[in-house]
């Protein structure tokens, strides 16, 4: 059976890991990866790994992970305004609560089991974040889309998901893919794919987890 990749529309090939012998679709063209839906978890199941989670912002060292993503793919390339969103906020909306705290936003925040409520219907934002979140998602670019949408003319878009070496072996001992709510993994290129074609530009990668877009 042909499988066509959810970001460039390629024919992918069937990577099959791990002793369950768990399919993944593989993209030479965009270096997307996507999880076969036949291997998702249950979204209860995926709601009990996040209950598991308990950040806050009393963790120090988790302040600072945030802290390093705000100060490497955030402030630099931000404009004046000061309203942003959150996507994917988590049980503890320690981001939101960092930018607002510190750094003088107004921060909606969204979350698919823990705020919601779609706060960010009719809005646009200077700032959109998304840290851990789009490897969960089964159709990235319709979520970009939404990303696109939610921006204004000059606002920035920061994603934080960890990129994958686009290797057969070093993805089959990946501690990431351990996680069975993982669904899409990403690279530069795969960044920069989706960007394309949707109208953004990258403007920056770390090329390990970090990348932020804004309009072109």
């Amino acid at each position: 059976m042909i499988n066509i990749c959810k970001v460039c529309k390629s024919v992918t090939t069937q990577w099959v890991i791990g002793r369950k012998n768990t399919l993944y679709h593989h993209c030479s063209n965009c270096e997307f990866i996507s999880k076969d839906p036949s291997h998702y978890i249950t979204p209860e199941e995926e709601l009990s790994r996040y209950s598991t989670h308990n950040n806050s912002l009393e963790d120090t060292s988790y302040v600072a992970y945030f802290k390093h993503f705000i100060e490497s793919a955030v402030l630099p390339f931000v404009s004046e305004g000061k309203f942003g969103l959150d996507f994917g906020s988590g049980p503890s909306p320690v981001l939101a609560q960092l930018l607002m705290r510190d750094y003088g936003y107004a921060m909606d925040i969204y979350d698919l089991f823990y705020a919601p409520s779609k706060v960010f219907l009719g809005q646009r934002y200077d700032l959109v974040t998304c840290t851990e979140v789009v490897e969960h998602i089964p159709n990235p670019l319709e979520t970009f889309e939404t990303f696109k949408d939610l921006l204004l003319v000059d606002g920035t878009l920061a994603v934080m998901t960890q990129f994958h070496t686009n290797q057969i072996e070093d993805f089959k001992k990946w501690h990431y893919i351990r996680d069975q709510s993982h669904i899409s993994f990403f690279t530069r290129k795969t960044m920069e794919t989706i960007a394309a074609r949707i109208g953004l530009k990258v403007v920056y990668s770390n090329e390990r987890k970090y990348t932020t877009f804004q309009q072109r």
